[in-house]
């Protein structure tokens, strides 16, 4: 198997800073800032259950803080958290409505939102996040080798990146830059995990999670 990593994409908090400024909230910077008591009820996130970015999101967690940590965290945060959402990028899209302050998703959607007149900052905490990759292959057999080509050439190249670049936190390319807020630094931030591991314990997390906050609002 061979594949192309295009661009990366990381766990990221989307902030309102209208309301933030509203409410007095600071701008959080790492994970603590969201148990804040300021933020009860003010902070959505995704269930691991239904998407695969509120799983990422808990890996990060994991593997940055380590697993009975990380359930600490959870719980406390748990507080915090006015709806867990069945869809990764609702958080983001939530809290550039002013339904929730912060939203607890990735970058991208944080992006997307910001680009189209959202009052956001896109926060990449600085204590480590999860993270996942976008990538190019072609299918062995396909009918169309030729035209797959011209496609995977073109997904590794400069233009092509710019544009993942107006999107996402680390194009592939060094000659490129991310046009994402807290973009710079953001290699020392990346979680170091065993995803390996992780996803072998996948049902096993999903369970825990589901003991704990499967009640929860959602």
């Amino acid at each position: 198997m061979h594949w192309t990593g295009m661009n990366a994409f990381s766990a990221a908090v989307c902030f309102n800073r209208i309301l933030g400024e509203r409410q007095q909230i600071p701008v959080p910077v790492v994970w603590a800032d969201l148990l804040k008591p300021e933020l009860k009820g003010r902070v959505s996130m995704p269930n691991p259950n239904s998407s695969g970015t509120g799983f990422l999101i808990i890996a990060g967690w994991i593997g940055q803080m380590g697993e009975e940590a990380a359930w600490e965290f959870m719980t406390e945060l748990n507080g915090n958290i006015d709806v867990y959402t069945h869809s990764g990028a609702a958080p983001c899209t939530d809290a550039a409505r002013g339904e929730v302050i912060a939203g607890v998703g990735f970058d991208l959607t944080g992006m997307q939102q910001l680009n189209l007149g959202a009052p956001l900052d896109v926060i990449v905490p600085t204590d480590g996040v999860g993270f996942d990759l976008e990538a190019t292959a072609i299918v062995r057999g396909t009918r169309n080798l030729e035209a797959a080509k011209r496609l995977a050439d073109f997904s590794v190249s400069k233009e092509a990146n710019e544009m993942y670049a107006r999107h996402s936190a680390l194009p592939a390319r060094e000659d490129v830059t991310s046009e994402v807020q807290s973009a710079p630094g953001l290699m020392d931030r990346l979680v170091t995990a065993d995803f390996e591991g992780v996803a072998a314990q996948r049902e096993a997390i999903l369970a825990e999670w589901t003991r704990r906050f499967g009640s929860a609002r959602q």
